[in-house]
């Protein structure tokens, strides 16, 4: 394997990494404070579409992490600057909350569901049969179908919950129409995220909890990856897939001194 370039810049989840069930992890807060104080490029990545990067700096915040609004990069701004690279300037019908809305919002998008260019569909805790019925049929009438995510579960304190992913199974199945998923694993969210901080693959890490999305993604974009095991993806499920990070550590706290 060829020498790597040393790391300038972090991209990192969230859940899984820094947080769990609101609580931050051990070694979370002096891993982002390190990565201030070093001025290294440095965006933490999440696949949930829920809230805007306003409501999420916030939230971290309340936790004890300081996160600027500017470092923080979500599936709906990632599926935002897609359909705005794209098709500028279009419409979409969206299920999905404010972090979602108003991403599509900024970049100049009308939210219809009269003849829209695209189904959006993000995550939200209020998915309705009304909404799912109306995708279904403007999809079957010619919109192309987009989703932030393909995450089937989200975490909560009472256990999982259906996500992104498992209702755009229901509506593929009521179309026969695959929907295009920005988040991750798919490297565009890490490419348009690297691009906002103005880093380059090769001399960037990604760090994750999960083989499935945060590992895949960075390895498909060309970045170093550090699976952490304080999120879903336990030691001896990592040979179960056919590719592997380039380390595996127990926590973001092992990862502080290498900033």
């Amino acid at each position: 394997m060829t020498d790597r370039k040393p790391i300038e810049s972090w991209l990192t989840d969230m859940d899984g990494v820094l947080i769990h069930e609101g609580v931050p992890i051990p070694g979370a807060d002096a891993f982002v404070k390190k990565l201030r104080e070093s001025w290294r490029p440095f965006l933490v990545l999440t696949n949930n579409s829920i809230y805007t990067p306003r409501d999420l700096h916030a939230r971290l915040r309340r936790m004890g992490l300081e996160v600027p609004i500017e470092n923080i990069w979500t599936s709906a701004l990632a599926t935002a600057k897609f359909l705005d690279d794209q098709r500028p300037g279009g419409s979409a019908y969206v299920i999905g909350e404010a972090g979602l809305t108003t991403a599509l919002h900024d970049i100049g998008y009308i939210l219809t569901d009269h003849d829209p260019d695209y189904v959006v569909l993000g995550e939200t805790r209020t998915y309705s049969f009304e909404a799912m019925t109306k995708a279904v049929r403007l999809i079957n009438a010619g919109a192309r179908f987009i989703c932030t995510n393909p995450d089937e579960t989200g975490p909560s304190t009472e256990g999982p919950l259906p996500a992104t992913g498992a209702v755009a199974a229901l509506i593929t199945k009521a179309t026969g129409k695959q929907p295009y998923f920005a988040g991750k694993p798919n490297p565009l969210m890490m490419r348009t995220g690297l691009n906002t901080i103005g880093a380059h693959s090769e001399s960037s890490a990604m760090i994750g909890d999960r083989m499935d999305t945060d590992v895949l993604a960075g390895i498909e974009a060309g970045m170093k990856t550090y699976l952490v095991l304080t999120g879903l993806t336990r030691p001896e499920q990592v040979e179960n897939f056919p590719y592997r990070p380039s380390e595996v550590v127990d926590s973001i706290a092992d990862i502080v001194d290498l900033v």
